[in-house]
């Protein structure tokens, strides 16, 4: 067992992991680690241990409590923050043992999506997962709940809705389903609302700080917030993306994955995830210059197949390439495209293979209209590409990109495609 020095602002925290080859899990604790530090607390040391499996009565090991337990008393621990899920009896053992408060990743996870979320249905969703993450855990809560109303991993739902009896808590959450029922239904009608006005969806996906929001910003001047920390953004932003070819499309930016994401996050945030369902086509945005890109972009495949998404057209965005030495694993399925959001590298190639995988809706043709019917060209200047307009002895000659069911309307005017 190794204790790593380290430092960083108010709750001083140890991070605990076991090593059973499950994962990697050196980088796993490293990303914990960023999650604990977005959270605010103090990273004071990191535990790795490596076990067989993790043991059920105090997930590391008696001998190893011992020693969680001495370092904690000589080094004012205020928090352990253990990377996997522990079951009650486990965070009981380890509390009564060591005397300091104890969260799991889970947890952790949580009390940052409580802290960030600022819509109504962001917050919804993350009482929902807290809700249905606390009720196993209400059993003989006495230490755990005298600790309620302070740092990290209590943020939410709260002491008093915590401290209220199962069936409370069960209505509360049944309650929220559907709300977020209702919300669903809502977006499902927006979305066949585009779909009808023939507005195409285009999702933005990935891992959390990989620059889904400041390619959001540079794209369509969204004024999304976009800071180097995880999940900075949490509720999804759609904004109107002008294509080159003069297609309007819905651009969305969704909620960031992690490592091991908490099923009931996933499940709290279906809706929001279904964007990605229910697009045209998806940016699996990672950070190019991390050395964990090609395990992000799978990770980000892996729920995107499990959402439905199999036979969608993804475009892995190979985002920050001005960071790093273009020594990477590149993606084994579909297109990909190396970009800079923030300087604006790469961009222009993003839009033109957008436009490729989109389903055809328009195309440049040339046309020949009779004066008689001049009006159309109206129509082309409002819904189309005007590229060229001639006046000429038998018509007005038009180059343009324009709908192909325009096309097939007035296909006697076309001269040539």
């Amino acid at each position: 067992m190794d204790f790593y020095e380290n430092s960083q602002s108010p709750e001083r925290a140890v991070l605990v992991g076991v090593d059973t080859g499950a994962y990697n899990a050196e980088v796993s604790i490293d990303e914990l680690e960023e999650l604990a530090k977005t959270a605010g607390a103090q990273v004071i040391a990191k535990l790795t241990q490596k076990r067989d499996k993790i043991d059920s009565a105090t997930y590391i090991g008696s001998g190893r409590l011992e020693e969680v337990k001495e370092f904690s008393e000589a080094n004012d621990i205020d928090l352990l923050i253990f990377d996997g899920e522990l079951t009650p009896s486990q965070q009981r053992n380890i509390e009564d043992e060591t005397d300091v408060r104890v969260i799991d990743r889970t947890t952790l996870i949580l009390d940052i999506f409580a802290a960030r979320a600022r819509s109504g249905e962001g917050k919804i969703q993350v009482e929902l997962a807290q809700l249905k993450y606390s009720l196993p855990r209400l059993g003989g809560k006495g230490k755990e709940l005298s600790r309620l109303g302070g740092g990290i991993g209590t943020r939410g739902p709260g002491e008093s809705k915590l401290e209220s009896d199962r069936r409370h808590i069960h209505r509360r959450i049944q309650s929220l389903e559907r709300e977020l029922a209702e919300i669903s239904k809502r977006r499902e009608n927006l979305r066949t609302r585009r779909k009808k006005d023939g507005v195409d969806n285009i999702a933005i996906v990935g891992y959390t700080n990989a620059g889904k929001s400041t390619l959001m910003n540079t794209l369509t001047n969204a004024g999304v917030l976009a800071e180097d920390k995880l999940f900075a953004t949490l509720d999804p932003t759609s904004r109107a993306l002008l294509l080159p070819d003069g297609r309007s499309v819905m651009l969305i930016d969704t909620v960031g994955l992690v490592r091991r994401l908490p099923h009931h996050l996933v499940e709290a945030f279906k809706s929001t995830l279904e964007e990605a369902a229910n697009a045209s086509v998806i940016l699996n945005v990672c950070d190019a210059s991390d050395e964990c890109c090609a395990e992000h972009l799978a990770v980000t495949m892996q729920l995107l197949d499990s959402l439905g998404c199999a036979d969608k057209p993804v475009i892995s965005v190979l985002n920050k390439c001005d960071l790093c030495d273009n020594h990477f694993i590149l993606p084994a399925r579909g297109e990909f495209v190396m970009i800079s959001a923030l300087n604006g590298t790469g961009l222009d190639t993003l839009l033109a293979k957008i436009q490729l995988a989109l389903p055809l809706t328009r195309r440049k043709a040339e046309l020949l209209i009779p004066y008689s019917d001049a009006g159309l060209i109206n129509a082309i200047r409002e819904d189309g590409v005007m590229i060229k307009e001639e006046y000429r002895e038998n018509g007005i000659y038009i180059k343009a990109i324009v709908d192909i069911r325009f096309l097939d309307k007035h296909k006697d005017y076309v001269i040539g495609v």
